[in-house]
């Protein structure tokens, strides 16, 4: 063997064990499918996302991901089986801010801190009151005038009971001292076709579902949550600044993991999340639909959703509201 051709051998030798310890994202992962519970109907927010970001989230994995569509009881319905789930890995549940509602709105089997392993703050947005075309309301403060000059006429839906949306628009009737009549839906797809359809008067909702009907006028938009104005919704005051001083509630979607789930998986699962999230064409996929990625770390999500229980769930409280109201 000549020198050159010895050199060439020993070198790809030495570089066969790194080649051989390089492992993809999803080894160690259940060799089968993975389950990823989405726990509302399609069509809403959450199922739109997830089915944004779940190709990439497959081919960096390297696992097959199949979405599982649990919807009822503003995304408790989907939770409670998610918490059921074994927790080696092959279950990841992607939920909306209700989880955070839901722990005081609900009697829940479980606390959310001690069921689930944060993994991900996938994304946030505003949520906007809207009003359809229809209707003669063209600002926020017309809404007020109606509500206070006929209390509980005045209709507004929301995706489901408890859910930010809900909470929020509560919080908003409190410090303005009006009142409406709240019609819950089982989730924003059946939500926003009604809305669009003019069968509801009013509808606070994420941007990510109304997007489209807002820029073809069908929706009006009159107030966004963010605590500034937001590019999704151009033009478009804040509530903060029609008189509801320091009032903030973006919406929010994170993945979740089975409590248990080995750290290694959670710290893989994080990885490929935030990996796909950042990727240009997916994270513009995304954005358009009315939100910002944050795609955050495990422990960042855990602080976060941890503040969300307990800032709304004072709101709810003070405001009495139960999963029947």
């Amino acid at each position: 063997m000549d020198r050159r051709r010895f050199l060439s051998f020993t070198g790809a030798a030495l570089a066969a064990p790194t080649v051989l310890r390089a492992q993809p994202l999803g080894a160690g992962f259940p060799d089968r499918p993975l389950r990823l519970i989405v726990p509302w109907p399609p069509g809403g927010s959450t199922d739109t996302i997830a089915r944004l970001f779940q190709p990439r989230l497959a081919e960096v994995l390297g696992r097959a991901i199949v979405i599982d569509n649990r919807g009822g009881a503003s995304g408790a319905t989907g939770a409670i089986e998610a918490a059921r789930a074994p927790a080696d890995g092959s279950t990841w549940t992607f939920v909306y801010d209700t989880q955070a509602t839901n722990e005081t709105v609900m009697r829940l089997p479980f606390k959310t801190m001690e069921a689930f392993v944060p993994v991900c703050h996938a994304a946030s947005g505003p949520l906007a009151m809207v009003a359809h075309q229809s209707t003669p309301y063209r600002t926020f403060q017309e809404v007020v005038a109606a509500a206070k000059a006929a209390p509980d006429a005045l209709n507004y839906a929301t995706s489901g009971v408890g859910g930010l949306a809900h909470v929020s628009t509560t919080l908003l009737q409190q410090q303005g001292g009006f009142r409406m009549t709240h019609v819950p839906y089982r989730g924003g797809g059946p939500a926003v076709q009604d809305a669009v359809a003019g069968h509801v008067p009013l509808f606070m909702t994420n941007v990510v579902i109304v997007s489209q009907h807002i820029r073809n006028g069908i929706l009006r938009p009159l107030g966004v949550t963010t605590a500034t104005e937001t590019r999704h919704v151009p033009g478009c005051p804040t509530f903060a600044s029609q008189g509801f001083a320091g009032f903030e509630a973006p919406t929010w979607w994170a993945m979740l993991g089975r409590a248990g789930t080995p750290d290694t998986l959670v710290r893989q699962m994080n990885e490929a999340m935030v990996r796909v999230l950042n990727e240009p064409e997916v994270k513009a996929k995304i954005e358009e639909q009315g939100c910002d990625i944050v795609a955050s770390t495990p422990q960042e999500c855990g602080r976060f959703i941890e503040s969300e229980i307990a800032k709304w769930g004072r709101v709810i409280q003070d405001n009495g509201i139960r999963a029947d109201s």
